[in-house]
């Protein structure tokens, strides 16, 4: 449970880290720049992913890392794309259906709301899908003559 709680926390500081790299980029491309807010989003959260992959593999999920590092980064890839569609679908929805188009609005629904639902997916496919233990080798032979 110990364990288990410091992943979580570790997740937390990893992936405050990574938001502030999302919302400071989104802005600055959406704001500064005049650049449209799912370009900006795009942008922002494909910056935000490499951060976050290198917090999760070094530190929040090091010891789930059995995965070679491309395969791994594939599929951490992939799930955050998920979670990109995810936090853009949410803008998507208060932008353009809902017609809530402030800056204020694009931020909330792009950066609170789609951020929480795609992080609550990111965990659970990080920990169970992306950062898995590697096979003890007794057991990946045994799989290997088994096949």
């Amino acid at each position: 449970m110990r364990e288990a709680l410091q992943r979580l926390g570790s997740f937390a500081a990893v992936g405050t880290v990574a938001f502030l790299v999302d919302i400071s980029v989104f802005n600055i491309l959406a704001l500064g720049f005049g650049v449209g807010p799912i370009t900006s989003k795009v942008v922002s959260v494909t910056l935000a992913t490499g951060v976050s992959w290198l917090g999760s593999h070094y530190v929040t999920f090091r010891v789930f890392a059995g995965r070679p590092k491309r395969e791994e980064a594939i599929l951490f890839a992939l799930t955050n794309l998920a979670g990109l569609g995810i936090a853009a679908a949410c803008l998507v929805v208060s932008h353009y259906l809902l017609g809530l188009t402030s800056p204020l609005a694009n931020n909330i629904s792009a950066n609170v709301v789609g951020v929480l639902l795609g992080n609550v997916f990111r965990y659970v496919a990080y920990r169970f899908f992306v950062f898995r233990p590697a096979l003890p080798a007794a057991t990946a032979t045994l799989c290997a003559a088994g096949s």
